[in-house]
């Protein structure tokens, strides 16, 4: 089967992953399959989806119970660029305020379990995970090419890139549901 995807806006890793979703008719494998494979603190579900009167699924992953959004932020007149990322969470004291931070030197972990993982982090999580071989090479060549952007971008060997949002487990799950999936469905080249 071949398979064609027109992401003229992009998409976001649970969109696609959703969207391919659709198109399997066993979706309870697919979502056994992802909550089986042990990625650290993930869940991922189904639910159902209205947007502008058409119906869907929505994919959520949450991580220790906690679902990531992330939001443009704007940038004020003459502000750089920078890697600045905004994540709404919930505490169990009632907290729900945003949490703007940009990149440094500090432990990140204390939002969703994120750490700054390097390529070969990745690339071990992905590879002792239980998934076909040809899922684990599909998923490490979309880190690797994010690598390489990264490793261009920043002007750094592609060893010293550290992944913030895409490194994340909720991103390594998005990253392992599309291949999975794909896997699944039948596509081929």
């Amino acid at each position: 089967m071949k398979l064609y995807l027109e992401c003229n806006m992009g998409a976001a890793g649970d969109m696609l992953m959703a969207a391919l979703l659709e198109l399997l008719p066993d979706r309870q494998k697919f979502l056994d399959r992802m909550n089986g494979l042990g990625i650290p603190g993930v869940r991922v579900e189904c639910l159902p989806a209205v947007k502008c009167g058409i119906t869907g699924s929505h994919i959520k992953v949450s991580v220790n119970g906690e679902e990531e959004t992330v939001q443009d932020v704007p940038m004020e007149a003459g502000e750089e660029i920078s890697a600045v990322e905004e994540h709404e969470h919930h505490h169990e004291d009632g907290d729900h305020g945003h949490h703007p931070h940009a990149h440094s030197d500090h432990d990140h972990s204390h939002v969703y379990g994120h750490h700054h993982f390097s390529y070969e982090d990745v690339r071990g999580l992905i590879g002792a995970l239980d998934l076909p071989d040809q899922v684990k090479s599909d998923a490490l060549a979309v880190y690797e090419r994010i690598g390489e952007a990264e490793s261009k971008v920043h002007g750094v060997p592609m060893d010293q890139i550290h992944f913030h949002e895409v490194g994340s487990m909720d991103a390594v799950a998005d990253v392992v549901g599309c291949c999975l999936l794909i896997h699944m469905l039948g596509v081929r080249d």
